[in-house]
């Protein structure tokens, strides 16, 4: 569990984040929902713990973490896995050293590094490409090889800002469906900051409405898409129906709480 208490951020005198107080439910996909410069990316890097907050305080379960210093920091940041818009690969690795690169900096053993980036590129369907250069992939590919490296370390928490937005709908679909089936296999908490309502639709549980520096709207997905409360969540929605929600949703939770995923279709790789 991801909790927020009262957070503040101010940049050259500008409130970029004011009084946010969030739970985020362990083991499950949670959307963060804004425009552009509602203060989404400041939010998940205080919440990654690549910044600090003027005020508040920020908890993973019951550990205060905004106030770790050295040591202590770097431990809880290798437990949190990142992935971005513009992917951040090294172009003079392959896409295996890409995703052993955390490893190394962890310092795995050899033998132990080796087996963990096998399995991960094939859980992400990039296990014939482990040798390929990051330039000739697509960026379908890239970001694949992205959400495999985020996963090396063993997150319990992975932080997803705009991860799709650079993608075309086919390949979003294929990501998406890579993103939860990750989840359930890892049993991961999944943070999504996102300005595409069709993303949280068909992929969290439950979802908060940033605006201009506030929560201005929080609750189940199905909540928010049937009745949104607050205009700016209304305008966030046009164009967006809940009706179609049956309909597009490529996973199916179950009754038992566990999650069938459709297979990856490698026509979108």
């Amino acid at each position: 569990m991801v909790r927020l208490e009262r957070l503040k951020k101010t940049y050259a005198g500008v409130p970029i984040l004011r009084d946010i107080s969030l739970e985020i439910p362990a083991h499950g996909m949670y959307g963060i929902i804004g425009k552009s410069g509602a203060g989404k990316s400041t939010l998940l890097r205080i919440m990654s713990l690549l910044e600090k907050p003027d005020e508040g305080a920020v908890f993973y379960h019951t550990t205060r973490v905004d106030l770790l210093r050295g040591a202590a920091l770097r431990a809880q940041r290798r437990r949190i896995g990142l992935i971005f818009q513009q992917f951040h690969l090294f172009s003079s690795r392959t896409v295996f050293g890409n995703v052993a690169y955390p490893l190394e900096i962890a310092r795995y053993a050899r033998k132990d590094a080796y087996a963990r980036v096998l399995h991960l590129l094939h859980l992400v369907g990039l296990a014939d490409k482990a040798q390929a250069r990051i330039s000739t992939l697509s960026g379908g590919q890239k970001q694949r090889v992205a959400i495999a490296r985020a996963l090396a370390a063993e997150p319990a928490i992975l932080f997803c800002d705009e991860a799709t937005s650079a993608l075309d709908p086919q390949t979003t679909q294929s990501i998406l469906t890579l993103l939860k089936n990750v989840q359930c296999s890892l049993r991961l908490t999944v943070v999504l900051i996102t300005h595409q309502m069709e993303v949280v639709r068909d992929l969290c549980d439950r979802a908060a409405v940033l605006h201009e520096g506030e929560i201005v709207e929080e609750g189940r997905v199905t909540q928010l898409f049937a009745a949104p409360r607050r205009l700016i969540t209304q305008q966030l929605l046009s164009g967006c129906s809940f009706a179609s929600f049956a309909k597009s949703e490529p996973f199916h939770r179950m009754s038992s709480g566990a999650c069938a995923v459709h297979a990856i279709d490698k026509a979108h790789w």
